[in-house]
């Protein structure tokens, strides 16, 4: 794990380091005359470091700050400056990244064209000279809004990182938050683009819903879920703007409470291996929803599952004609408590007539009452965004400028990999099943991940792998299809010891495959994606000991109690430890189930291996069948 997150003891302002610890470019500063002074530090203050940010914290917990987010403010960074670079493209001004070299197009071609040529030259002569490099305000950049700045890091990031932009609002409701907000701009030299607000958040979005008021980039990332903020924020961006959106409150999303779920985001969470994907598809479908109020729509240019969050960056635009699509591109999701098979249900229908579109609605259930392959019954969970999550054109281009600049970011190892996967994945196809998973279902060993690709491309179906599950499979491949190649496998390894276990289990084994030829596992050479071949980090190691969410903020801050010692203080209740047998329970176990012999009238003993874990030793209970039960 490459951080640069470092953490170092109370500093003098004058000997305040650079982020990269070289010395800067000079298109990453402003002029000496836009320079203050950088602020003191207080007492128990520390710097902490993180790109080319050097942020004032405090040494209590009065301001939230998680280092393992790195990754995030990278990534976001990464972003804005791709969507800066595209939008101020169509307003004649030109960004400028440090370090990043000219983008040159080569022409295959040995033979020039001399009106190829002369065009060129045109285009040369027309590129616009107004350039907009970091550190500078431009007068026709982007207004970015950080509702929820806390120590303001990732807005100083903003400030110093990302080119092309007019000003920053950091917004914090924490009074303390907002002071520290404003001495880290003074700190780090970008006081004249960066604005401290002490405001609630939503109240400051729904000030700013005039057309000539809203904001080109809203970034809400806070402590939970951002189901309140989100009405305010699709009003808050201007018409093609972007949203920056995060959660961290998967237990609610990934299924623990699909109560909860619907009350916030208006969609019901279901466990399953897919859960991570499907968090993804609920936030889309909540943003999607509450932007058709107000005649706008979104569309997603890059969605990803990192850690324990998740992150989405869609563009909101206005057209009414386009909302009337919104309900065509939801889905209702039928999940098999068995098998695990899942099928998708439209919410509406669209079709094209001629130069106009007629709407109805969908017809269904997709599914019987019982599944056709293991006979359980079905969950229904969403409604879900159901339409591609990721813009792969962009997401080339924030991979290209990444990966041709790997110097900017302290992450851009894991970030090349993260959207090489992005890339690699079937956009057309939502939610994916896990080998591990289908195997465990019929008790059989587990098909190495290349064969069960490439019986699925033998088969004539697409597959991806996904970037929210280190051993998912995309597929287009319809779940019979892959219940048969599962039957193969099967009988391909000749479990006949298991088989018997397996047919009981499972009454569609007893069937033959219905495939028109035997699976073949064969290991194609298109089954092993780029990404994997080349070794990027895709899923990596825990960075650090206890690297999860952090303990929310308090506004006394030393109050505020450790996630280690709470851990320690909810373990270990018993205070003297049982080391002696006898002292040990003496009553029946809970699992424990008394057998009768109604054929018999004669007392017979049954002995019963309940495996009870107590003091990490498991016990055997001697049960009687008849009477009472003594052990």
């Amino acid at each position: 794990y490459d951080s640069r997150s470092s953490t170092t003891g109370p500093l003098p302002a004058s000997t305040k380091p650079s982020a990269e610890g070289v010395s800067p470019p000079p298109t990453d500063t402003v002029s000496d005359k836009q320079k203050t002074p950088p602020a003191g530090l207080l007492p128990g203050e520390t710097v902490v470091q993180e790109g080319k940010a050097s942020i004032l914290f405090p040494s209590a917990n009065e301001v939230f700050y998680n280092p393992v987010q790195e990754f995030n403010r990278d990534l976001t960074c990464a972003v804005i400056t791709e969507f800066a670079r595209d939008v101020l493209a169509q307003r004649g001004v030109k960004v400028l990244v440090p370090g990043e070299k000219e983008r040159v197009v080569v022409s295959l071609s040995e033979e020039t064209n001399e009106a190829d040529a002369q065009t060129e030259e045109k285009n040369e002569a027309e590129e616009p000279p107004v350039t907009a490099p970091v550190g500078e305000k431009c007068e026709h950049g982007l207004r970015v809004l950080e509702g929820l700045a806390a120590s303001g890091l990732r807005s100083v990031r903003f400030a110093l990182e990302v080119p092309g932009l007019q000003s920053v609002t950091a917004n914090d409701f924490s009074t303390k938050a907002a002071a520290l907000i404003a001495r880290n701009a003074q700190y780090n030299g970008v006081s004249h683009l960066l604005r401290a607000s002490c405001r609630d958040a939503s109240m400051l979005m729904y000030e700013m819903r005039g057309k000539k008021e809203r904001y080109d980039v809203i970034d809400l990332d806070p402590y939970g879920s951002p189901a309140s903020f989100l009405d305010a924020a699709v009003q808050a961006v201007s018409d093609g703007g972007l949203l920056c959106i995060t959660c961290t409150d998967m237990a609610v999303m990934a299924g623990n409470s699909g109560e909860t779920c619907y009350s916030k985001y208006g969609s019901v969470s279901i466990k399953a291996k897919y859960c991570h994907e499907m968090a993804l598809r609920i936030i889309l479908h909540s943003l999607d929803q509450r932007a058709g109020v107000y005649q706008r729509y979104i569309r997603p240019l890059l969605s990803v599952s990192v850690d324990f969050y998740i992150r989405v960056f869609v563009r909101v635009f206005t057209g009414q004609a386009t909302v009337k699509n919104s309900a065509s591109k939801q889905a209702l999701v039928y999940n098999c408590v068995g098998c695990g098979s899942f099928h998708l249900q439209k919410m509406g229908r669209r079709t094209s007539n001629g130069k106009h579109m007629k709407y109805s609605a969908a017809t269904g259930p997709p599914v019987g009452p019982e599944c056709e392959h293991c006979g359980q019954r079905h969950q229904m969970g969403g409604p879900i965004w159901a339409e591609p999550i990721c813009d792969l054109a962009f997401v080339q281009k924030v991979l290209s400028a990444v990966s041709g600049n790997p110097s900017r970011f302290g992450t851009s190892k894991r970030i090349e990999g993260m959207l090489s996967m992005v890339t690699e994945e079937l956009e057309d196809v939502p939610l994916y099943y896990t080998v591990d998973s289908l195997s465990s279902t019929i008790h059989c060993n587990t098909p190495p991940l290349l064969q069960f690709r490439s019986a699925l491309l033998h088969a004539g179906y697409r597959v991806s792998l996904s970037h929210a599950c280190k051993n998912a499979i995309k597929t287009d491949a319809p779940p019979a299809a892959i219940w048969d190649i599962m039957r193969c496998w099967v009988n391909m390894i000749h479990l006949q010891q298991k088989k018997k276990e397996i047919l009981e289990l499972f009454f569609f084994f007893s069937q033959p495959p219905t495939l028109h030829r035997q699976a073949c596992f064969t290991v194609r050479e298109d089954a092993n994606p780029q990404s994997r071949k080349r070794h990027l980090t895709r899923f990596q190691e825990n960075p650090q000991a206890f690297w999860g969410p952090k303990a929310r903020a308090r506004a006394g801050g030393g109050s505020s109690t450790d996630l280690q010692d709470k851990r320690k203080k909810c373990q270990n209740k018993r205070k003297n430890q049982i080391t002696d047998s006898s002292q040990l329970k003496n009553f029946p176990c809970k699992r424990f189930r008394q057998v009768s012999s109604p054929t018999s009238k004669k007392p017979k003993r049954k002995l019963c291996a309940l495996l009870c874990l107590d003091q990490s030793r498991f016990i055997t209970h001697k049960m009687l069948t008849e009477g009472e039960t003594n052990i």
